[in-house]
């Protein structure tokens, strides 16, 4: 293994059991060391999403066979990473020590990760770490569902529900840059901020149900409730929706048994509704760093805390209180 640090303990987030914000602490531990065909990482920052919240209530229960069933199998949350190659196991060619590098690392709530270097790419340029901490779930869930399965293209009226959110800030940016007409649903209180991301127009979803003049080509419905019903009376006649969101009251399915009702009757109509599940594919890391670069597509930090507020940050982010990312950084000068 290729090394270049010495250090055996990191100051790591945990959880013992599943619940809320409450149950997150911080603790010391020993630094983890990778396997023939891993990196260390020196985390510099971790971004939250939606999916690590959900890990972190064991939400819903159907996913627990998988992660854990009476606690986490994996104490450490996090999984959006931007850190520094610090060591590699002996099977590993693509990177180097000291490579600043962007991605996905199981427990990135950490000083020291370990990842997959398939799940890895250069950190864009001129990027600060806690914007690309910020990148890797909600981004490439984003890039995902504009690009390869709604097919965005310009002059189309396309609808994103959840538009001030993590993947919604990226979803609009991303189909305004492709030339579409971007109608975005938030709250009234983020209007302005889904308008600054592309958005030609808002809508209020506390304002009652969603309406349109005309109908849309496009809708990725990312907050995941609007009933199929209202969604496909707001599009074309061969238009397509796709669903990006799990969220729901059920706590064994949460939002999943929704999508996968409407993924079965696709099929039987002329309206094309599919689901969209985020890769975790160093390609796709790198296209999404080359729209970066390209000033397609901004991380839209709302704040950065350090590590030791996680629970903190957690909780913004399950009030719903948050525009765009929020990330944790390991910079001890914040603590």
């Amino acid at each position: 293994m290729f090394t270049a640090t010495r250090n055996t303990t990191m100051k790591a987030i945990t959880q013992d059991s599943y619940g809320g914000p409450e149950q997150l602490r911080l603790v010391q531990r020993a630094v983890p060391q990778p396997a023939d065909d891993e990196v260390l990482l020196k985390v510099a920052a971790a971004g939250l999403d939606r999916g690590t919240w959900h890990l972190m209530h064991g939400l819903p229960y159907i996913i627990r066979p998988a992660f854990g069933l009476r606690a986490p199998r994996q104490p450490i949350p996090g999984l959006d990473v931007a850190g520094t190659v610090v060591a590699m196991g002996a099977d590993v060619t693509n990177l180097a020590v000291g490579d600043s590098v962007f991605g996905f690392a199981k427990g990135s709530f950490a000083e020291y990760a370990v990842a997959d270097p398939s799940k890895l790419a250069p950190m864009p340029s001129g990027l600060e770490p806690a914007a690309a901490a910020a990148l890797g779930v909600s981004g490439l869930t984003a890039l995902g569902a504009v690009y390869d399965r709604a097919h965005v293209k310009a002059g189309q009226r396309v609808l994103i529900t959840g538009a001030s959110g993590g993947v919604g800030s990226y979803a609009v940016q991303l189909a305004a840059d492709l030339g579409a007409e971007v109608t975005g649903v938030c709250s009234a209180s983020k209007a302005e901020f889904v308008r600054s991301l592309g958005a030609a127009r808002v809508l209020d979803y506390t304002a009652g149900p969603i309406s349109a003049e005309q109908p849309f080509d496009v809708i990725m419905d990312i907050a995941g409730l609007t009933s199929v019903r209202q969604l496909r009376a707001l599009l074309t006649e061969t238009g397509t929706i796709v669903m990006v969101g799990g969220e729901g009251d059920n706590r064994w399915t949460s939002g999943f048994g929704r999508t996968v009702r409407a993924a079965v009757l696709s099929p039987f109509i002329k309206q094309k509704i599919t689901m969209f599940l985020s890769s975790e594919r160093s390609e796709d890391l790198v296209r999404l760093a080359e729209l970066v670069e390209r000033g397609a597509v901004t991380p839209q930090l709302d704040r950065v805390l350090p590590l030791a507020e996680a629970a903190t940050a957690m909780e913004l982010l399950e009030q719903g209180h948050i525009r765009g990312k929020i990330a944790l950084t390991t910079d001890t000068s914040l603590d």
